[in-house]
């Protein structure tokens, strides 16, 4: 598959791009938001890897010239900028997942694997993780494990669909706790972990892994 990378940093870029080229994708590297908009709009890419911070034009006004000129592309934010207001603009201008840096080469080939798999079934948006065994209506809102529909609250499915945006990503408790419950939360930490053993008897013990000092991940 084709792809854009638009970061115009060259220590990140280099070996992000060995990195993708090892995985078997063929990337193109632009340097600045200009280069990249101008790729974007002439290339046949499948997926479009945007740095937020770009010289020129920034990532998120690249997307929503994109978006705008009606192109569906998939679009992966790379952002140092990880507060919450700054996520939902994203997606909300037309990203389909996003990776706060710094990032690890398998979590970013995890969500390009995720958007690929959610690519491929345009008829109705899905997210998969957990090697497929699991499966998220994003228009919907809901849930299946091994292909029947879970039961899930509004709070556990925006927990688990911040965890399957981002498969092998580690997230701690107060990541979740922002992204999912918001700064202005002033409740224990530990909720986050009450949510998780909701999910795990819901779906399955495997759902959702954890590990001590790491926090939780969903597998890609």
């Amino acid at each position: 598959m084709r792809l854009l990378l638009v970061e115009d940093d060259p220590r990140i870029a280099e070996p992000t791009l060995g990195a993708l080229r090892e995985a078997g994708y063929a990337p193109t590297w632009a340097q600045t938001g200009p280069a990249g908009l101008e790729a974007a709009r002439t290339g046949d890419f499948g997926l479009l890897v945007l740095d937020v911070m770009l010289p020129g034009l920034d990532g998120f006004s690249l997307a929503r010239d994109l978006r705008a000129a009606g192109q569906d592309t998939p679009i992966l934010f790379l952002t140092a900028r990880g507060d919450l207001a700054d996520r939902v603009e994203g997606l909300d201008l037309g990203g389909d997942a996003y990776l706060v840096k710094p990032f690890a080469v398998p979590e970013l080939l995890a969500t390009l694997r995720a958007l690929t798999r959610r690519e491929r079934g345009q008829g109705t948006p899905q997210l998969a993780f957990a090697g497929g065994r699991g499966r998220l209506d994003t228009v919907a809102r809901t849930a299946f494990w091994d292909g029947l529909e879970v039961a899930v609250t509004g709070r556990e499915y925006s927990l688990l669909e911040t965890l399957a945006l981002s498969p092998e990503h580690w997230f701690t408790r107060e990541d979740l706790l922002d992204r999912v419950w918001g700064p202005e939360f002033g409740g224990e930490a530990r909720i986050v972990d009450v949510y998780v053993r909701y999910l795990r008897r819901k779906l399955a013990p495997e759902a959702v892994s954890s590990e001590r000092g790491r926090g939780y991940r969903v597998e890609g």
